[in-house]
C-alpha cells in the first residue's frame, strides 16, 4: 500500500513537473522577442493605439476648418476639414454648416466649379434651411465671376442669369436678392453687348437684315441695359439704308422720347433729317410696342 502511494505520488509529481516545464517553455518563447526588442515592433503591434477609426468631435473638426480658413488662409486644408465633418458626422448640424463653409472656401479661392458643386449639394439636401439663399447666391456668383468678354461664347453668362434669377425668385426678401438684381443687370448688359458686336459686324458687311435682327434683340430683351440707345440709333441707320423709313422714323422718335440727351439720338435725328424726314413714332411698330410693354415710351 505504501509503495502504491509512493508510486502515485511520484506519478503526480511528474505530471505536475511536466506542466510547469511546458508553461516555462511557453514563457521563454514569448520572452525571447520581448527581451531582444524591448518596446520594439512586436510590443508596438500588440499594445499600440489604433488610430484608424479615430472619431473626432464634429465641432472640433469644424472649428479647425475655420481656423485654417480664417487664420492660416489655407483654403485647401480648410475644405478637407469641412469635408471630414460631412464624412464622419453626416447627419449632424455641423455637417450642414461645414458643407456651406466648404462652398464658401472654394469661392474665396476662385475654385468656382467646386463651389458650385458644394453649394448645389447644399441646396439639394437643405432646401428649407435659412442659409439656402446664400448657397444659391454662391452658385450664381460663381457663374457671374466667370463671365467672359463679348468676343467669346456667352454660355457662362446665361448660366449666371438663370442662377441669379433663381435667387430673386426663390428668396425675394433675402439680403442676397438685392445683390443678385444688380448682378443680373451686369450679366444682361454683357449679353446685349454681344448682340451689339455681332450687329455692328453685319452693318460693316452691309447685311442690314441680319444687323436689324441683332439690334431688335437688344431692344426687345435688354431695354434696361446701356446698349439700348445705340441699338435704336443703329436701327434708324439700318432701316434708312434699306428704305424702310417709317421704322427708321419710329426708332429715332422712341430714342428721342426716352433718351433726349443721348449722343445717339443726335446721330439718329441728323440721319433722318438727311433724308428729308422727321422722327415720328408709329404706334403700331414693334419698336413702339416693345417700349410700351415695359413702361417706356
Amino acid at each position: 500500500m505504501a509503495r502504491e502511494l509512493r508510486k502515485f505520488s511520484a506519478s503526480s509529481d511528474l505530471r505536475w513537473l511536466g506542466r510547469q516545464l511546458r508553461v516555462a517553455a511557453s514563457l521563454a518563447v514569448l520572452a525571447i522577442p520581448l527581451s531582444g526588442c524591448g518596446t520594439g515592433a512586436l510590443w508596438d503591434k500588440f499594445f499600440a493605439k489604433d488610430d484608424t477609426f479615430k472619431d473626432e468631435p464634429a465641432d472640433k473638426l469644424y472649428n479647425e476648418g475655420l481656423f485654417l480658413l480664417n487664420q492660416k488662409k489655407d483654403v485647401k486644408a480648410a475644405s478637407k476639414k469641412f469635408e471630414e465633418v460631412d464624412r464622419e458626422h453626416p447627419y449632424s448640424e455641423w455637417a450642414r454648416k461645414s458643407l456651406l463653409m466648404s462652398a464658401y472656401a472654394y469661392y474665396d479661392a476662385g475654385d468656382y466649379d467646386s463651389c458650385i458643386g458644394a453649394a448645389t449639394r447644399y441646396v439639394t439636401l437643405h432646401p428649407g434651411s435659412p442659409d439656402a439663399a446664400y448657397a444659391q447666391y454662391l452658385i450664381a456668383a460663381s457663374n457671374y465671376d466667370q463671365i467672359p468678354d463679348t468676343s467669346r461664347d456667352q454660355g457662362r453668362t446665361e448660366k449666371a442669369i438663370a442662377a441669379l434669377e433663381e435667387v430673386v425668385r426663390k428668396y425675394p426678401t433675402s439680403e442676397y436678392a438685392v445683390s443678385a438684381k444688380a448682378k443680373l443687370e451686369g450679366a444682361r448688359d454683357q449679353l446685349a453687348g454681344k448682340e451689339m458686336a455681332i450687329g455692328r459686324y453685319y452693318m460693316e458687311k452691309r447685311d442690314y437684315t441680319a444687323a436689324i435682327n441683332r439690334f431688335k434683340t437688344v431692344v426687345t430683351q435688354y431695354q434696361t441695359t446701356r446698349h439700348v440707345e445705340e441699338a435704336l440709333e443703329r436701327l434708324t441707320e439700318a432701316y434708312m439704308a434699306i428704305g424702310i423709313v417709317g421704322e427708321a422714323q419710329t426708332a429715332a422718335a422712341v430714342l428721342g422720347h426716352n433718351f433726349p440727351d443721348s449722343r445717339w439720338y443726335k446721330d439718329a435725328y441728323n440721319l433722318v433729317k438727311s433724308g428729308g424726314l422727321e422722327p415720328s413714332e408709329n404706334q403700331g411698330s414693334w419698336i413702339s410696342r416693345a417700349f410700351k410693354k415695359v413702361g417706356l415710351g
